[in-house]
């Protein structure tokens, strides 16, 4: 049974996440997320997880309470930029080009923070899966034989 928790559930607060500018491509690849937090409220805790720690849309916290996690569920962290921060567990990356990324409406200022990730984390060597996904309709997926 999955348990879909999303990265965006904690991201930090509209004031740190900004702190230098909205369209600063470097705090959204590197700052936006709390990873401590959603390492210690979902990853590693245990029989139980926080669903979302801030909602980003109203700009406060998310007051979720503290659910069980079912013996056999599975817990799926849909995010950006998430290889290469020391999270555990079987990691899936999507890989797209900088012309696929346009085509799908990903902010010109975000751009520069794509590219980067991919030559600075590489998370296409290191991943589980890969799945490039240049066509929507025709993905393809390569499973890693070193894991």
């Amino acid at each position: 049974m999955p348990v879909v928790v999303p990265a965006q559930g904690f991201w930090r607060p509209a004031g740190e996440r900004f702190e230098h500018g909205r369209e600063d491509w470097q705090a959204f690849r590197d700052t936006w997320l709390d990873a401590a937090a959603l390492r210690r409220e979902v990853l590693d805790s245990g029989d139980h997880y926080l669903p979302a720690l801030w909602d980003v849309d109203r700009d406060r916290s998310a007051r979720q309470a503290v659910l069980p996690l079912p013996d056999t569920a599975v817990i799926v962290v849909p995010g950006l930029f998430l290889l290469g921060l020391g999270l555990p567990g079987l990691t899936v990356h999507l890989a797209l080009s900088p012309g696929a990324l346009r085509r799908r409406d990903v902010p010109m200022w975000q751009l520069p923070a794509f590219t980067t990730y991919d030559d600075d984390v590489h998370p296409g060597d290191s991943c589980d899966v890969l799945v490039r996904a240049e066509d929507p309709l025709r993905p393809a997926v390569r499973f890693q034989n070193s894991r």
